[in-house]
C-alpha cells in the first residue's frame, strides 16, 4: 500500500491463522512505556466533574448514545477517571503501548500505596468486577498485589491482583521476557526500517521493546447485597505495589440455579474444592447423562480441569457463571498432538469435524478460567473448540484461554448467546471455515488480544451467520469485529470501543486465505466509538471501518447501513489496497447508506484502492480534514482517481474544510493527503 513496504514482514495469527505485521508504535512511543513497568506515567487532572455521583456509562459514552447497540449485559458500567479518587487520571491517550491507549475510554485512574478510588453504586449491588493493571516483574512472567475493598467504611476485603496474564513484549509471537533483545532480527522492524541483522550498525531497541496487553480483570462477590447510592472504595495498602484501575462493573448477581433433576457431578467424585482433578468425574457425569437422558448439573465451586471434556450430544448446566467454576493449569504435552499443540488446558471442545463433528450440545451456567500466558498459535487451549452443530452456548464467563471460542467447520446451527468472554491472548469468538447459519448475539467481549469477533472462510465459505447486539472493548491487537470472505453474512447493531493497535472496529477483509466474498455482506445499525489506530508501516491512519483487497477483489454487494461513527481517531471509512497489489486487485459493490459521523480526526472517506462506493444520506460533523482522501491506486492519471465517488443525495454535513462530499470531489477528484493533521474532535453527543 506504501511505496516505503519492503522487506520481510513478520506475522501475526490467531488459532492457525497467519497475520501480516502492522506495527502502530515509535520507539519514542515504547521508550516511554518504560515507565509502566513501575506503575505507569502519570499525568494529573482536576477531579471529575460528576466524582462522588454514580455516572454510568457503555464503552465510556453516555448510555443514550449507544441506545439500541452492543449487548444486554446484566452489570453497570462505571470509569474510574468519572469517579472521586485521591490518586491521579491518566490519559486520554491513543498512543499504543501506554496504559491510557488499552484503558476504557482511553483514561484510567493510578493509585499509589495507600491511595483509593470511590464508586458510588448505581443500583443494588451484591458483586462487583475490577480492571486493573499492575506491574510486570522485572525479569517479566508476572507477580501479584492486595487490593483492598470496603463498602461504606465496613469489613474490608481483599483481592488479590495479579500481572502473571498481562504483560507481553516484542514481535509475534511475542515475549514474556522485558528484557529480550529483538525475537526476529531477520524480519522487518518499523522502528528502524530495515531488517536488524541485515543491517550495519545493528540497530539498538529501547526495552522493553513494544510492550502491550497490560490489564486484568477480577470479579468479586461481596457477601451481601448493598444498595444503590453507598460507596464501593478500591485502595492499595501500604507495601502494595502501584496500581491502575480502569473501571468497576457492579452487580446483582442471582442465587445459584438448582437443577433436578440432573446427573450431579458431584455425585460421580467432582471436587468443589479444586483440589483434586474432576475431569474424569465430568465425564463420567456426561456419559452417564447420556444414557439416561439427563442433563450434567455441575453445583457451586471450583473445579481442577486440565485438559479437555469432550462434548457431544449433551446438556451441561452449572449454577451460574459467578458460582460454578472450571478452572486448570496449561499442561504440556510429552510430544507435540496431530495438529501441532504442544500444551493442553482446560476446555470443552466438540469433536473435530473431520471425525464427524459433535451436535447437540447445550452449555450454560458456569465459568472457565484458564493458564494460558503465552501466545503459540498450534495449540488447543481454547475455552470452546471444535466443531458444533445444532448447539447453544449460553451465559458462560471465559477468561485467560487462548481463545474464548473457536470453532472449525464445517458446521451449522450454533448459538452463541449472552457469554463475557475478557482477557484472551487471542481472538474472542472465531467461526473458522465453513460455519453456516450461526449466529453470535448478545455477548460482551473485553481485553482480547486479537479479533474480538470474527468469521474467517479459510478454504470453506462461512455462510448465512449473524454477529449482533453484541459489545466489544478494548481489542488490544486487530480488529473488534472482522469478516474474511464468506457469504450473506450479516453485522448488525453491535457496540465496538477502542482498538488499540493494527486494526479497527469493523473490518471486511480479502486475506488471510480467506474465499472470495460473493452474495451480500450486511454490515448494519453498528456503532463505534474511539476507533481507528495508526498503521506505522503505512504511516497513515486507518478508518473506524475498513476495507482491505489484498488477496482477491472485494467485489460482492456490501450494504454499509444504519451505522454511527463516533469520536473516529482518522477516517471514518477507509478502503484500501495494499501498495504491491494496488493495481491487481479493486473495491467495488460496497453502497453506505443512512450512517452518522460524528467526529474525525481527518477525513470521512479515506480511498486507497481502485474501483468505487456508493453514498446516501452519509451525514458528518466535526471533520477534521478534507471530506474525502482520494488516493485512488496512486497511478495519478490526468483522468482522475482510479476510486470513483457516486453521490446518491442526502449527504450533508462537513467540518472544519466545509462540507465532507463537496461537488468538486466527485466523481474521482484527486485529493491525496494521506498525512493531514490529525484534529481531534469533541466529545459525541446527541444527534
Amino acid at each position: 500500500m506504501s511505496r516505503s513496504i519492503t522487506g520481510a514482514v513478520a506475522r501475526w495469527s490467531s488459532g492457525p491463522r497467519r497475520r501480516a505485521a502492522v506495527t502502530v508504535a515509535s520507539v519514542t512511543a515504547a521508550a516511554a512505556a518504560l515507565g509502566v513497568l513501575s506503575g505507569g506515567t502519570a499525568v494529573a487532572k482536576a477531579p471529575a466533574p460528576d466524582a462522588g455521583k454514580a455516572v454510568v456509562t457503555r464503552a465510556a459514552l453516555d448510555p443514550a448514545l449507544t441506545a439500541g447497540r452492543g449487548a444486554d449485559v446484566g452489570f453497570a458500567e462505571q470509569e474510574a477517571e468519572n469517579a472521586r479518587t485521591d490518586g491521579t487520571v491518566i490519559g486520554p491517550g491513543r498512543d499504543a503501548y501506554t496504559l491510557p491507549a488499552e484503558a476504557s475510554g482511553r483514561s484510567a485512574v493510578t493509585l499509589k500505596p495507600g491511595q483509593y478510588v470511590d464508586f458510588t453504586l448505581p443500583s443494588a449491588a451484591n458483586a462487583v468486577n475490577v480492571r486493573y493493571s499492575i506491574p510486570d516483574a522485572p525479569a517479566g512472567g508476572g507477580g501479584t498485589s492486595p487490593l483492598k475493598v470496603t463498602v461504606d467504611g465496613g469489613a474490608a476485603k481483599t483481592m488479590t491482583l495479579t500481572s502473571q496474564y498481562a504483560w507481553l513484549y516484542n514481535l509475534y509471537p511475542f515475549s514474556n521476557d522485558p528484557n529480550a533483545d529483538i525475537t526476529h532480527p531477520d524480519w522487518w522492524v518499523t522502528e528502524c526500517g530495515c531488517v536488524p541483522n541485515a543491517t550495519t550498525p545493528t540497530p539498538v531497541f529501547a526495552k522493553p521493546f513494544r510492550p502491550n496487553h497490560f490489564y486484568d480483570e477480577q470479579r468479586l462477590l461481596l457477601g451481601r447485597t448493598y444498595k444503590a447510592g453507598q460507596t464501593v472504595r478500591l485502595t492499595v495498602p501500604a507495601g502494595a505495589a502501584t496500581t491502575t484501575v480502569d473501571l468497576l462493573d457492579s452487580q446483582l448477581v442471582a442465587p445459584p440455579k438448582v437443577d433436578l433433576p440432573a446427573a450431579d457431578v458431584l455425585l460421580f467424585g467432582a471436587d468443589p474444592t479444586g483440589r483434586r482433578d474432576s475431569a474424569g468425574a465430568i465425564d463420567k457425569a456426561i456419559a452417564f447423562a447420556q444414557r439416561a437422558h439427563l442433563k450434567v448439573y455441575i453445583p457451586p465451586g471450583t473445579y481442577q480441569v486440565s485438559r479437555h471434556i469432550i462434548v457431544d450430544h449433551v446438556t451441561i448446566e452449572g449454577a451460574g457463571s459467578w458460582y460454578t467454576v472450571i478452572k486448570g493449569h496449561q499442561v504440556d504435552l510429552a510430544t507435540p498432538a496431530p495438529d501441532g499443540s504442544v500444551h493442553t488446558g482446560v476446555g470443552f471442545y466438540g469433536k473435530d469435524a473431520a471425525a464427524g463433528g459433535s451436535s447437540d450440545v447445550h452449555l450454560s451456567g458456569f465459568a472457565i478460567q484458564g493458564d494460558v500466558r503465552e501466545r503459540i498459535d498450534t495449540d488447543q487451549v481454547n475455552g470452546i473448540g471444535g466443531s458444533l452443530s445444532d448447539s447453544t452456548i449460553d451465559g458462560l464467563y471465559i477468561q485467560h484461554t487462548k481463545v474464548g471460542m473457536w470453532f472449525d467447520g464445517p458446521m451449522s446451527n450454533l448459538r452463541i448467546t449472552n457469554n463475557v468472554i475478557v482477557d484472551q491472548i487471542a481472538d474472542g469468538i472465531n467461526f473458522h471455515t465453513g460455519v453456516t447459519r450461526s449466529a453470535i448475539s448478545g455477548n460482551f467481549l473485553r481485553n482480547t488480544g486479537d479479533d474480538a469477533l470474527a468469521m474467517w472462510s479459510e478454504r470453506t465459505e462461512d455462510a448465512g451467520n449473524t454477529i449482533d447486539h453484541n459489545t466489544v472493548q478494548t481489542p488490544v491487537l486487530a480488529n473488534g469485529i472482522a469478516v474474511y470472505g464468506g457469504t450473506d453474512n450479516t453485522v448488525s447493531a453491535n457496540l465496538i470501543a477502542d482498538p488499540v493497535r493494527e486494526g479497527s472496529a469493523l473490518h471486511v477483509g480479502s486475506r488471510f486465505g480467506s474465499e472470495a466474498f460473493t452474495g451480500k455482506l450486511t454490515i448494519a445499525g453498528n456503532t463505534t466509538v474511539r476507533a481507528g489506530t495508526y498503521e506505522l508501516n503505512w504511516k497513515i491512519g486507518l478508518g473506524a471501518i475498513w476495507f482491505y483487497a489484498l488477496e482477491k477483489n472485494i467485489d460482492a454487494d456490501v450494504q454499509v447501513t444504519g451505522d454511527r461513527f463516533l469520536d473516529s481517531t482518522y477516517n471514518a471509512i477507509m478502503l484500501v489496497s495494499d501498495f504491491p497489489v494496488k493495481d491487481l486487485y479493486s473495491i467495488t459493490g460496497a453502497h453506505f447508506k443512512d450512517i452518522q459521523v460524528d467526529g474525525t480526526g481527518t477525513s470521512v472517506l479515506s480511498a486507497r484502492a481502485k474501483g468505487g462506493a456508493t453514498f446516501e444520506n452519509v451525514d458528518a460533523r466535526n471533520v477534521g480534514a478534507v471530506g474525502i482522501n482520494n488516493c485512488g491506486s496512486f497511478n495519478f492519471p490526468a483522468t482522475g482517481s482510479e476510486f470513483a465517488v457516486t453521490d446518491l443525495g442526502g449527504n450533508d454535513g462537513g467540518g472544519t474544510t466545509g462540507p465532507w462530499l463537496a461537488p468538486w470531489e466527485l466523481p474521482n477528484t484527486i485529493t491525496c493527503d494521506d498525512r493531514p493533521a490529525v484534529v481531534p474532535p469533541p466529545a459525541p453527543s446527541a444527534w
